[in-house]
């Protein structure tokens, strides 16, 4: 069961940059600098041209970071340029760039918007302006919801949110507070994520960990924003992601369901050609080099173990029918005991996790397999 190689193509590009790193941020990133982001984006393209593939149409495109915000416009424009040299880009190909909501301005909406952006995911965290300090955001509530509104009317009709939950100190009643400002903003896709402090972490190093909910109160605010969402028409289709109808995040599903797609930038991952590769976390590497270099991180991706494991993420589910006999006569005596405790449902062939299993899914996964 080895990854497709056919149908269409992804492609992710982290772009490495941050104006300041937060406390609980473990991604690759370094300080910005004009210089530094010129002969990124001169990478980038170069590494474009290096995977140069007319024979598949890429219907998603991901701005990922990072800050890829910093980027002015123009630089976006001409990444964007050398895409639609280098590949066949579909026609309804949707194009995420993600944004801090303190770098944006109606001119640099506008202008990533012509360069070919057709969706904003802007991250919020919080409406909680005590609560952007203790994560050490740069932007207030204010500016958030302004940065959403100006999106939306200069013509972004599909923009994402992200937020935060399980604080240090948080209550239900704080966490709905951004819930119920969010739900009143012009957004199609909200995508929340319980606070996790790893290690290497600025918060791990302040012990911060210590400071986190209980797993009680954690599991009673993830299922009151489950339940708020979908009151507000936000459905979950997957543990952290909740959308209007029709509005699921194409290139986060192509993960989900083991789709192609190839990664450009310092600590990019790519799934592509059968194999996973990752490039090393190295600007000065990636932004001097003819083309980034890669290492090889599985040589057979798309088991019957990951795909059952990525499957269970999604609230389609997983169809008993794709496994083979072994696979599905072991999970399905073990079904029972899930569906008793309210983990997961079945629907003929098809089973899938209940919020309350999502919130465990880890431990339902490792059950099953």
């Amino acid at each position: 069961m080895n990854t497709p190689m056919h149908g269409g193509l992804g492609i992710y590009i982290h772009v490495p940059f941050c104006a300041v790193k937060c406390g609980y941020c473990s991604f690759c990133s370094f300080p910005y600098t004009s210089s530094a982001a010129a002969g990124f984006v001169d990478a980038v393209i170069r590494n474009l041209k290096h995977y140069s593939d007319k024979g598949r149409p890429v219907d998603s495109v991901y701005f990922g970071g990072g800050t890829p915000s910093l980027l002015r416009a123009g630089q976006i424009e001409d990444i964007m340029s050398e895409l639609h040299r280098s590949f066949v880009l579909s026609e309804n190909a949707e194009v995420t760039l993600e944004a801090n909501p303190g770098t944006l301005s109606r001119d640099r909406i506008n202008g990533y918007l012509s360069a070919g952006i057709n969706r904003l995911s802007i991250g919020v965290q919080s409406l909680d302006d005590e609560e952007l300090k203790l994560l050490g955001r740069t932007h207030s509530a204010e500016r958030a919801v302004k940065a959403v509104y100006e999106a939306a009317d200069c013509g972004f009709s599909n923009i994402s949110c992200d937020i935060m939950l399980a604080l240090p100190g948080q209550t239900t009643d704080q966490l709905d507070k951004t819930i119920s400002g969010l739900t009143e903003l012009p957004l199609q896709h909200i995508s929340a994520y319980i606070l996790k402090i790893e290690d290497g972490t600025a918060f791990f190093s302040r012990g911060v960990q210590r400071l986190l909910p209980s797993d009680e109160l954690t599991a009673e605010m993830y299922l009151h924003m489950v339940r708020r969402l979908g009151e507000s028409g936000f459905q979950q289709y997957e543990v952290s992601n909740f959308s209007l109808p029709g509005y699921e995040s194409r290139h986060n599903c192509r993960y989900w369901m083991l789709e192609d797609y190839i990664g450009i930038g310092p600590s990019a991952h790519s799934c592509c050609y059968g194999r996973r590769f990752a490039v090393p976390d190295d600007i000065e590497d990636f932004t001097k080099s003819n083309a980034q270099r890669e290492y090889i991180t599985e040589d057979t991706p798309g088991t019957a173990e990951e795909r059952i494991m990525l499957s269970l993420r999604l609230r389609s589910g997983l169809q008993l029918s794709m496994l083979d006999d072994e696979d599905r006569e072991r999970i399905e005596k073990k079904l029972p005991a899930l569906e008793n405790a309210g983990y997961c449902v079945r629907n003929s062939d098809n089973i899938s996790l209940t919020p309350e299993g999502f919130l465990v899914s880890n431990s339902v996964i490792s059950y099953l397999l």
